[in-house]
């Protein structure tokens, strides 16, 4: 969706009288939001891409840039040239981090890119631990910028008293790698002037996600990697434009330009930018919603471009949710699995692209760069109807008075017009209209020279955080779930080239665990969790023993419902026993 489409989204929403607005970052980055602004006063990279060419030390953390993000792993092509030192911290040693192909470069398209200098295999969900112990490291080094702690931030104490009661032999457990791992990892990064730390899902996608990020940042802090060129920290968007979704105000709890419903001040403004009334109270998360619908206390649901059937946990409880809403309304440019869910009524409202918006649309990058997009002329498809035509042509007829007057935009550029003064966050929007027209709102670097201009004091917050006991049968492993060869949850390749894989059905798993189940590769296997089963191949791979990775949405059927109570983030990882079928 283009920013004016969220804008126009959520405002349609507010008009009607409710704050039950989501959108798909709730799954992905939701947590990297609920951590970066409690910590840093900001929801978004602190620093450019362009810092990564020439910062000493890249840290890619729970991020599989090579399937995922092929774009930025160009940007790792050139950072390797300048003699930037890359370390990955991932449990699988992914074949597309150690060497990368890029096509545009013809060296590199010929012999590839060596990226991977140094890896730490950490179990799944053994990040906070890992961080911690590095962190821990870097105390006893003394290797902590103190003049930047003192400066510039607040909490350390609380940290370091908490780190001396966490145990080397506790953090070994939980990060699944020796001290001698994190001290090499504290080494690499003492010696670093500026370093950057990139990372995602493998991140985020725990019920303690809001942790693993706040840990992440805490490294980043003992060291002063923050407001300067070369170094900060980056949550890397895996979907084009989905950076702006929350900054557009798609989301329950706070308006465009991200100050909280709740903030009288900052909602009387907008009230008086609409001439409306909005409702106070936060709004339903994406799982509450589907909760609501469960229970047959949600009386609408309207689904822009999503499928819930397919990249919500427990797809079989999304199902009976989705069944269970007496009107359903599906936007989309292509009928999906969700759309054909039986229902009471079931509306189906044909889209048109992006690309096709009158008026030219924005997307908002992971860098924070608002760029501009031309309508691209050419057949129409006469039903479809740009997203937020459609959104604007619902508030004509369910609204009245200057809520409908609201909704009345005479094109895309009008929107952004209104953006431009609603939102100060996006100032300049209104003047993006050329093809390659961007603006990377606050600038190349956020909290410059260390100083958080949206926290009260000025000063980032460091957070203690203490890894809880994993504690796992002797037959159970941990399962997580990778993408790859798929685009929200629509699969366009059952081959992954970069793994190596065919089909879709692979359980990535360490030697020594198919070794001591009898498994071989290629072997029939099935995954069993307190929810379900999953039936596969045994794919042997560099993973961490006792982890396992399947594809993701495929592996869904395995995961439950359980949330981070903190960001409302599903947790996209189980427990599970291995039956080889042999």
């Amino acid at each position: 969706l283009t920013n004016e489409t969220y804008y126009v989204a959520q405002k349609l929403a507010r008009a009607l009288g409710t704050n039950n607005v989501d959108n798909d970052a709730r799954l992905c980055h939701a947590a990297s939001t609920t951590a970066m602004k409690r910590t840093l006063g900001v929801a978004a990279a602190t620093c450019s891409l362009r810092d990564w060419i020439g910062t000493d030390l890249l840290v890619v953390w729970g991020s599989d840039l090579a399937n995922n993000q092929p774009v930025a792993a160009k940007y790792l092509h050139y950072a390797k040239r300048a003699g930037t030192r890359i370390v990955v911290v991932n449990p699988y040693r992914d074949p597309g981090l150690e060497r990368y192909w890029v096509p545009s470069v013809a060296r590199s398209a010929l012999f590839g890119t060596a990226l991977m200098d140094d890896f730490f295999q950490v179990a799944i969900g053994g990040d906070r631990a890992f961080a911690n112990g590095v962190v821990k490291e870097l105390l006893a080094r003394g290797a902590v910028d103190r003049t930047f702690v003192v400066a510039r931030t607040r909490g350390f104490d609380d940290l370091e008293a908490a780190l001396a009661a966490q145990s080397w032999e506790m953090l070994e457990r939980e990060s699944g790698l020796p001290r001698e791992a994190m001290a090499r990892f504290a080494a690499a990064y003492a010696r670093a002037r500026h370093a950057i730390f990139v990372w995602s899902m493998g991140v985020t996608q725990h019920r303690f996600g809001v942790e693993n990020v706040a840990a992440i940042v805490n490294l980043a802090l003992a060291r002063g990697m923050l407001g300067r060129p070369h170094a900060g920290l980056m949550p890397i968007r895996g979907h084009s434009g989905v950076q702006g979704a929350a900054e557009c105000g798609s989301v329950p709890n706070a308006l465009p330009g991200g100050a909280a419903v709740d903030d009288a001040a900052a909602r009387a403004g907008v009230e008086e930018a609409w001439g409306f009334d909005l409702p106070t109270a936060p709004g339903m998360m994406t799982s509450a919603m589907l909760d609501a619908a469960h229970a047959g206390t949600l009386d609408v649901l309207y689904l822009l471009g999503g499928n819930f059937l397919e990249t919500m946990p427990d797809p079989a409880y999304c199902r009976d949710a989705l069944a269970r809403v007496p009107l359903r309304i599906h936007q989309d440019l292509v009928l999906n699995t969700s759309t054909l869910v039986d229902g009471e009524e079931v509306l189906v409202l044909p889209a048109a692209t992006r690309y096709e918006q009158r008026g030219g649309g924005t997307s908002t990058s992971t860098e924070r760069r608002v760029r501009f997009s031309p309508e691209i002329p050419g057949r129409r498809i006469a039903e479809a109807r740009a997203e937020w035509e459609i959104l604007a042509a619902i508030g004509a007829h369910a609204l009245d008075g200057a809520r409908r007057a609201g909704l009345a935009f005479a094109d895309a550029q009008a929107i952004r017009d209104e953006m431009d003064r609603v939102m100060p966050l996006y100032a300049g929007i209104k003047n993006l209209r050329r093809a390659g027209d961007s603006v990377q709102y606050g600038g190349d670097l956020l909290c410059r020279d260390g100083v958080c201009p949206s926290l009260p004091d000025g000063r980032a917050r460091f957070t203690v955080v203490v890894p809880e006991t994993t504690a796992l049968a002797s037959d159970e492993f941990l399962v997580s779930t990778r993408r790859g060869k798929q685009f929200n949850s629509m699969t366009y390749d059952g081959n992954d080239a970069l793994t190596g894989t065919t089909g879709r059905d692979a359980v990535f798993m360490a030697a020594e665990d198919a070794a001591r189940l009898g498994l071989v590769e290629g072997a029939p296997l099935r995954l069993a969790s307190a929810l379900g089963m999953f039936t596969g191949r045994c794919r042997i791979a560099p993973m961490k023993p006792r982890s396992l990775q399947i594809y993701w949405p495929e592996g869904n059927v395995l995961i439950g419902r359980r949330l981070d109570p903190a960001s409302g983030e599903p947790d996209y990882n189980a427990v599970v026993r291995v039956t080889p079928l042999t």
